[in-house]
């Protein structure tokens, strides 16, 4: 199993892959966790990274794809893969499918997870977290037993400057902009796939599994 998820922030896609590659046996490689491992473990590649991280600027792609080659490169990745969220653009794309071919893979299929900006903006605006403890809750989905307090240590509940609603919308701009190509690029491959991400998540996950060829 050799699947990429794709979809803005917010959609779900990592709490999908997280579950469904433990289920497969497939690795879960989502470029953010892999770079806090990195950089975590002090690797070459961590360091490159974290000098980059600490200037607030973006990784650049070369970084992250030696990042993926190393990984998938490794022996337990003979087992399968879920990508998530990457790749983000179509040169980060090419490279994936150069670094695939050059280990006698591809990318079986590609899912786009198809969520409205309504509730898009209910998920990535909801988020609340604990000034004292760092805990995280949602206003709806995931609140706490007292409004504004947090359940684990009584600490005051507060809304991050990056989850604001204009903040959000830009960043869901910025992705549209980035990833329409990158849609298209699959879609022209026959690899892309599109399931709502919408609804009870047991539904979006069998969504998913009918996708890829993985029905139960």
């Amino acid at each position: 199993m050799r699947v990429a998820f794709l979809g803005p922030p917010g959609a779900g896609k990592g709490t999908q892959a997280r579950d469904l590659a433990q289920e497969w046996g497939a690795l879960h490689l989502a470029t953010g966790d892999m770079l806090r491992e990195a950089v975590a473990a002090g690797s070459t590649l961590g360091r490159e990274a974290k000098s980059y991280m600490d200037k607030g600027a973006l990784v650049p792609d070369d970084v992250i794809i030696r990042m993926m080659a190393e990984r998938l490169g490794a022996a337990d990745a003979g087992r399968g893969f879920i990508l998530d969220g990457f790749p983000r653009t179509i040169a980060q794309a090419e490279a994936l499918a150069r670094l695939l071919k050059d280990l006698g893979q591809t990318v079986d299929t590609v899912v786009y997870f198809d969520v409205s900006e309504p509730e898009l903006l209910r998920r990535l605006t909801g988020r609340r977290v604990c000034r004292t403890c760092g805990h995280s809750y949602h206003v709806t989905s995931n609140p706490p037993k007292r409004a504004g307090v947090c359940d684990a240590c009584g600490g005051e509940l507060y809304q991050r400057d990056d989850d604001g609603e204009a903040t959000v919308r830009n960043r869901l701009e910025v992705y549209r902009r980035q990833t329409a190509p990158l849609l298209d690029y699959y879609r022209q491959r026959n690899l892309l796939v599109t399931v709502s991400g919408e609804g009870p998540v047991v539904t979006i996950r069998d969504a998913i599994r009918s996708a890829v060829g993985a029905v139960r």
